[in-house]
């Protein structure tokens, strides 16, 4: 999302120094939107379509990650002093001085090589749609005569329709219906596929809390035993 904020902020400006330059009876035709960027391919069908690719071509890493995960929290629970479910920077002490460091140690690397495995799959399938974006952008803009793109959180008001993400999303199932999920060996993300990566995923967590929220304020309160 923050990635585009510089090339919609450039883009304003040379707005700006047009309409400085012109004639004072000049008016730029055409109105202002919003669009987000990870909401825009979140939306995609090539995206939803790689992670559940994602899912069976890296089942074993994901089942091997669950796997080591497991022992690594039976490892460290006898170290969660206050049951809290994490380690505290007092509890980490103990943890260091323990006999099972070394294996804590070892399983803590393979967790973490294993989840790189994984979502450098799902950031090589974010870059190949992120790449069509700007193209589908321009397409959705100059159909609708819109003049600037703003970030959602840039503004504090924006009239019903305002938002073209889902125009956008629209566009990018047209440019790229499918993607790659096996990036090549030389392959090393790039820094604006690994931000919206993070944007995609946090706003996936969040929707996921929220639906679990709601499917347990929907569930009826369970009858008292006896009754």
């Amino acid at each position: 999302m923050k990635t585009f904020t510089k090339l919609f902020a450039t883009s304003a400006l040379a707005l700006g120094a047009l309409a400085a330059s012109a004639p004072a009876t000049a008016q730029v035709q055409g109105r202002v939107a919003t669009a987000d960027v990870s909401r825009a391919i979140i939306g995609s069908s090539a995206l939803q379509t790689a992670y559940s690719q994602i899912g069976t071509t890296y089942s074993a890493q994901i089942e091997q990650r669950q796997a080591k995960q497991q022992q690594l929290a039976q490892l460290l629970q006898p170290f969660d002093s206050n049951n809290n479910g994490q380690l505290d920077e007092s509890e980490l002490p103990a943890v260091q001085g323990s006999a099972n460091f070394a294996q804590i140690q070892t399983l803590e690397q393979e967790v973490a090589g294993l989840t790189n495995q994984v979502n450098g799959a799902r950031i090589y399938a974010v870059e190949q749609i992120l790449n069509q974006y700007p193209a589908a952008l321009t397409d959705v803009t100059t159909q609708q005569q819109i003049v600037m793109v703003l970030q959602p959180d840039a503004i504090q008001f924006a009239a019903s329709g305002a938002d073209i993400t889902q125009q956008i999303t629209a566009a990018l199932n047209t440019k790229v219906p499918s993607v790659q999920v096996v990036p090549p060996a030389d392959w090393r993300p790039s820094r604006n596929a690994a931000q919206i990566f993070q944007e995609i995923q946090q706003t996936l967590l969040a929707a996921q809390l929220i639906q679990q929220q709601q499917q347990q304020q929907q569930q009826p309160a369970q009858a008292p035993a006896g009754r």
